[in-house]
């Protein structure tokens, strides 16, 4: 008994598969076309009479190929195909174009050459060559497409990688902060809430939103400059002496030293938080005794943020602060230690500061 005959599953030529759009408006030509491609074997294949259809639906979703006659009314081939330039432009990628004629004279070819026609088929078709000629042109798409896909991967793991390094050294940052936090405080909460104050502060000052995110990441490294203080001044107790708060206002110089000399934004705007977080409106600051507005506002900014927190906070040497309480201190030293705009500012955005403060409490 002989074994029943397999079928075998034949694989389908790639360009088969591609989307095809016949435009004539002579609805013979295009019968004959798309029975023409369904011989053979091609999968998808769209037909219009009206030129004036043809952008909206390749916008829709684009075709592989079109194949487009030449003479028509109301927009002819030409104006057609400019108006798929004008898209293909927009977009970076490219349209092939047969075009479908029974004009064989040069002017007629090269007005559609430049007019971004890649083939040319002579009515009436020969369906030899004018398979011949569709499949050339798929064949050269299908590889287009797909060293563009491929570019489009690297493309997007080039963005991943660079926002994975970017994240990496954020991290970095703002572990560096910490460090500098831990010194002198058990959780280091303290830089979390602080540098969150600053971007919401930052922000009603006008900042927009890619220079508020860099205070953001910037604040955490004000007090860094706390690494180079002994422990027998950072964590004393009682009040310092003139020698030990000499020692301790060296940390400003000890964190710009850290910060200074790299290029990016970050760096910079960390290294002049860090340098002037402790000069006041009055001048009565360090180091420089600068006054005003001659100090860099995100140091500005940064000081009022700090102050909030350190009043609203607990420490070992005092409770913390009411809110109440912290918000009239911080109108009494507006315009002497603290910019009085950036004050009334600050208040005006209590809300949005207090839920920052109850997401980062620290611990009971």
């Amino acid at each position: 008994m002989s074994a029943e005959p397999q079928l075998v599953a034949r694989e389908i030529e790639p360009y088969l598969n591609s989307r095809v759009l016949v435009v004539d408006d002579q609805p013979a030509n295009v019968l004959l076309l798309r029975k023409m491609l369904g011989a053979a074997g091609y999968q998808s294949v769209a037909t219009t009479t009206d030129p004036t259809a043809v952008r909206g639906l390749h916008r829709a979703e684009p075709f592989d190929i079109i194949l487009l006659d030449i003479r028509m009314p109301r927009l002819d081939g030409h104006g057609v195909m400019a108006q798929l330039q004008e898209d293909a432009r927009a977009s970076g990628d490219y349209v092939p174009v047969l075009v479908l004629t029974a004009q064989e004279d040069e002017e007629t070819r090269l007005k559609a050459l430049a007019a971004g026609a890649k083939d040319f088929v002579t009515k009436p078709f020969n369906r030899t060559e004018v398979l011949n000629r569709i499949r050339n042109m798929l064949e050269v798409r299908l590889l287009h497409k797909a060293v563009r896909q491929q570019n489009e991967v690297l493309e997007q793991r080039v963005r991943e990688r660079t926002a994975e390094l970017r994240e990496t050294r954020l991290e970095i940052i703002r572990r560096l902060g910490l460090a500098a936090e831990y010194r002198d405080n058990e959780t280091g909460l303290h830089i979390v809430r602080m540098s969150r104050f600053s971007q919401v502060l930052a922000r009603a000052a006008g900042f927009d939103e890619y220079q508020a995110e860099l205070i953001l990441n910037a604040s955490p490294m004000h007090d860094i400059g706390k690494l180079g203080i002994p422990d027998r001044i950072l964590l004393k107790p009682g009040r310092l002496d003139e020698e030990e708060w000499a020692v301790m206002q060296t940390h400003v110089h000890i964190g710009a030293r850290i910060l200074d000399g790299h290029p990016s934004e970050l760096m910079q705007m960390a290294a002049r938080i860090a340098r002037h977080h402790h000069e006041r409106w009055d001048g009565t600051g360090y180091p420089h005794g600068l006054a005003g507005e001659a100090i860099p506002i995100e140091a500005r900014i940064v000081a009022v943020a700090d102050v909030f927190d350190a009043l609203t906070s607990r420490r070992p040497y005092k409770e913390a602060w009411p809110v109440e309480t912290a918000v009239a201190e911080l109108h009494r030293i507006a315009g002497s230690h603290l910019d009085p705009t950036l004050v009334n500012l600050f208040v005006s955005r209590l809300p949005e500061i207090l839920d920052i403060k109850q997401q980062h409490a620290e611990p009971a």
